[in-house]
């Protein structure tokens, strides 16, 4: 029988999929266990190889493929990881140690990049917008990112990596040329400007008070505080120039917003009014925005599909 196999490496926990058909209702198996980065390079190897092996003892299966999701991104060029937030995978050649150790071949995307090829192939999309050719799917939470999703002449979906390995990196894209500054050297990225963090660090400028995002939305939803409706008017403005961009370039059948700040509600009706400001297209945008359908399963579904 064909099984599909995913993993998906978080910075606390591994987590790890069979699947006997490419459907959210197919799981044979899924399994997590701890990291435990902290312990360094090498140890994370040795979870894999031991969580593969709790996958294979409990199915029988064997792997002919494994699929997996990383904080990161795979650099073809220098052939090793960058990126990564846990940071003891970056400059390390991450794929090729793991078709070493665990005897098969692997495929390697970047968290966003799987979240937007489930959510394409068997979450929001194909409900929706079943005979795309392109779908972009953003995640904006603690960070900022996206993932590129290709359907070619075959009717197959398909990461598109780049050249680089940074296709769909819409988090570090410039949105603000004197603003915060970001870990990855630049100033006023949009993951300096709309992700959760960011929204609370603005509030707090602005209020003197510290809040969560949520309490946030409510205050503004509740009409008692100008300072959460500046922080929210500044969320939608910020939403609708940036992912104009994204629409201006890939021109995407669908887009998919993920991720905490991705449930406020107000992104799929003003912001997509702001957007349209934004996009050459006469005042008319006719993309289509999803709510994601598969949650924290996402990443792992879509390292599966690789």
């Amino acid at each position: 029988m064909q099984t599909y196999w995913g993993i998906d490496l978080g910075g606390t926990k591994i987590e790890g999929v069979v699947l006997s058909a490419p459907s959210p209702d197919a799981v044979v198996v899924r399994k997590r266990i701890d990291t435990e980065a902290d312990k360094g390079y090498g140890h994370i190897i040795s979870q894999i190889t031991k969580l593969v092996g709790l996958l294979k003892a409990e199915t029988g299966y064997q792997p002919e493929h494994i699929g997996f999701g990383t904080p990161g991104t795979f650099d073809p060029a220098r052939q090793v990881m960058k990126g990564c937030n846990t940071t003891c995978l970056n400059g390390m050649p991450l794929p090729q140690d793991l078709e070493k150790t665990l005897g098969v071949p692997v495929s390697i995307a970047n968290d966003a990049n799987c979240f937007a090829l489930a959510e394409a192939t068997m979450g929001a999309v194909p409900e929706v917008t079943p005979d795309f050719r392109v779908v972009f799917g953003v995640i904006m939470g603690t960070g900022v990112g996206g993932g590129v999703v290709l359907r070619g002449k075959d009717g197959q979906s398909f990461v598109q990596n780049g050249l680089q390995g940074i296709g769909g990196e819409w988090g570090h894209i410039i949105l603000e040329e004197n603003g915060y500054p970001c870990y990855c050297g630049k100033r006023g990225c949009n993951e300096q400007v709309f992700s959760g963090p960011a929204l609370q660090r603005f509030y707090q400028d602005l209020s003197g008070e510290s809040r969560k995002l949520k309490e946030i939305v409510e205050r503004h939803d509740a009409g008692i505080d100008p300072y959460a409706t500046q922080t929210i008017n500044r969320l939608l403005e910020n939403f609708g120039r940036a992912i104009s961009v994204i629409i201006n370039v890939l021109d995407p059948d669908a887009i998919v917003l993920g991720g905490g700040v991705g449930n406020i509600d107000l992104l799929y009706t003003e912001g997509v009014e702001r957007a349209k400001k934004y996009v050459f297209n006469e005042g008319q945008l006719n993309t289509t925005f999803l709510k994601p359908k598969l949650g924290d399963s996402a990443g792992v579904f879509g390292a599966a599909l690789l």
